[in-house]
C-alpha cells in the first residue's frame, strides 16, 4: 500500500470512528429524553471536569466567607449576575448543550442557587414542585442540578417521585413546624415508598421537570453535600416578575426573545474570586 493510500485509509477510519461516536451520543441523548418524558428526570454522568468542580467548591467557601450572614442553603439568585465565576460556570458549553436538548437553542438563565448542607446539619427540603414558586409564563424551564460534592442518602441527596411531573402544579402550604429550606411544601400527600434517591458523584448533572415532586433530607453525615441548581429557560419563556430585568436573568445563547437581561459582570481582582481564565479577554 502506498503512503497516500495509507493516509486515505487512516482518514476514512477516523471519520468512521467520529461518526460512530456521534451516533452513540445521539442514541444516549435519545434515551435520556425518553427517561425525562417518562419519569420527569434523568442523569448525565461525568459532565464537568474535576478541576472546575474543585473551583466550584472553592467558590462556595469564598461566598460563605464573603456573606457570613447567609447559610449554605441560602447562596442564591441575587448574587449570580455580579459574580464572574458563577456566570462562567452556568454558561459552560457542556451545561448549555444539555439544556438545549430539552428547551432549544435560544437559552437564558432564570435563576441559580447553591444548596450546601454542612455536615451533621443542613435543613431538609420538603416535598415540592419548583414551578409553584416561579414567575414564568409559560412554565417552560429546565433545572440542571450539578453535583459539587458526592450526593448520597446519608448526606441528604435529592429524592424524586418518578412520573409526578405529569401532575398539575399543586398549591403550597406553609411549614414552620420543622426546619426546612423553603418554609413550605406542596399541599399534597406524597407516597414516599415511591421515592427514588438520586445518588450523584461530583461533576454529574441531574435534570428535572418543573412539576416533578422532589425533596431532600437533612445531612446527618460527616460530609458536606453541595449542589448547584441552574434554571435555564428558552428565551420565549417570559419572566413575569415586576423587577425587570430580573436579578439573575442572563442571555446565554441565541436570540433574546421575550426578556431583558442583566449585563455580564467583569472580573475585578480583589473584588471577585480568582479562577482559571478570570483575566482572559472576552
Amino acid at each position: 500500500m502506498t503512503q497516500e493510500a495509507d493516509r486515505t485509509l487512516q482518514d476514512s477510519t477516523r471519520l468512521q470512528d467520529h461518526d460512530r461516536l456521534q451516533d452513540h451520543d445521539r442514541l444516549q441523548d435519545h434515551d435520556r429524553l425518553q427517561d425525562y418524558d417518562r419519569d420527569g428526570y434523568t442523569i448525565f454522568r461525568n459532565v464537568i471536569d474535576s478541576d472546575l468542580i474543585a473551583e466550584a467548591g472553592d467558590h462556595v467557601a469564598w461566598l460563605q466567607a464573603k456573606h457570613p450572614e447567609l447559610l449554605g442553603e441560602d447562596l442564591g439568585t441575587e448574587l449570580v449576575a455580579d459574580d464572574p465565576f458563577w456566570v462562567r460556570l452556568i454558561s459552560d458549553d457542556r451545561l448549555l448543550d444539555i439544556a438545549e436538548l430539552f428547551v432549544g437553542p435560544d437559552l437564558a438563565l432564570f435563576a441559580s442557587h447553591y444548596i450546601s448542607k454542612p455536615p451533621f446539619s443542613g435543613k431538609a427540603v420538603l416535598w415540592h414542585q419548583d414551578g409553584a414558586y416561579w414567575p414564568l409564563e409559560p412554565m417552560r424551564v429546565i433545572t440542571l442540578w450539578l453535583a459539587v460534592d458526592e450526593s448520597t442518602p446519608e448526606n441528604g441527596c435529592m429524592r424524586v417521585i418518578p412520573g409526578s411531573h405529569k401532575e398539575a402544579l399543586h398549591e403550597l402550604r406553609q411549614r414552620d413546624d420543622v426546619a426546612n429550606v423553603l418554609g413550605s411544601e406542596s399541599a399534597v400527600t406524597v407516597d414516599e415508598s415511591q421515592a427514588v434517591d438520586l445518588v450523584l458523584s461530583p461533576g454529574d448533572v441531574e435534570v428535572h421537570h418543573p412539576n416533578i415532586l422532589h425533596a431532600s433530607s437533612a445531612n446527618t453525615s460527616p460530609k458536606r453535600r453541595c449542589g448547584l441548581t441552574i434554571r435555564y429557560i428558552p428565551t420565549s419563556t417570559r419572566i413575569t416578575s415586576e423587577e425587570q430585568p430580573f436579578v439573575s436573568a442572563l442571555l446565554l445563547r441565541g436570540q433574546p426573545g421575550a426578556n431583558v437581561y442583566q449585563p455580564f459582570p467583569k472580573y475585578v481582582e480583589g473584588e471577585h474570586m480568582p479562577f482559571t481564565g478570570a483575566t482572559d479577554p472576552h
